[in-house]
């Protein structure tokens, strides 16, 4: 048997160090204290103490992914990454994004569709990067791509940079091979990077 030698409040929110036996055992929520009417002087067996921190990890890990999800959208990737940087243990994040996304506050798709509308100034192949990197899976990313990012909207917003680029500068072949380089680096094809630059020189000229 272990005796509850302490219950400290942490700050201002709704936190607690637990302490057993004199030793700290870990930051509980005021929430799963209150369930159980946890006091000092208490004593119970490890066993009710394993699952009293299984069930704070729970509560813990389900609350901080939801005010993570409530500030921005999230992948699923990205929720789980969160909360195992949180050190919460492998089953709670599992229950926690099960819960998530049963609720409706995690969809892949959903999120896929709307960072690619966010960020419309950035290439296909850049946007993809970023997506498949967040965990999106690639068939959703394609998919998304090709419903939100039309070919013609690219090359819109290639034209829409290059003519800011290219303001008050010369064209030269120096000039040329920064452009062709900035663009690239974004990701931009090496066709649409090289029609853009003859587009918008014959405008000029």
């Amino acid at each position: 048997m272990k005796e509850i030698t302490e219950i400290k409040k942490i700050g201002k929110g709704l936190r607690y160090s637990l302490y057993l036996d004199g030793e700290f055992f870990g930051v509980y929520e005021a929430e799963i204290l209150a369930r159980h009417c946890l006091k000092t002087g208490e004593k119970f067996d490890d066993e009710f103490f394993d699952k009293l921190r299984l069930e704070n990890g729970d509560y813990a890990c389900f609350n901080r992914g939801l005010t993570l999800l409530e500030k921005g959208m999230k992948s699923e990737k990205m929720l789980r990454d969160y909360l195992r940087g949180k050190d919460y243990p492998k089953e709670s994040i599992d229950k926690a994004t099960d819960k998530l996304k049963e609720y409706g506050y995690i969809d892949d798709e959903s999120f896929c569709e709307s960072y690619i509308s966010s960020y419309r100034t950035k290439s296909k192949k850049r946007l993809k990067y970023d997506l498949l990197y967040k965990g999106i899976k690639e068939e959703i990313v394609e998919e998304k791509l090709a419903e939100v990012y039309s070919d013609e909207d690219e090359q819109e917003n290639l034209f829409m940079q290059a003519e800011r680029y290219m303001r008050a500068k010369e064209f030269d072949l120096k000039t040329k091979q920064k452009f062709y380089n900035h663009f690239a680096s974004k990701g931009f094809g090496s066709g649409m990077i090289l029609s853009t630059w003859e587009k918008i020189k014959n405008d000029r000229t």
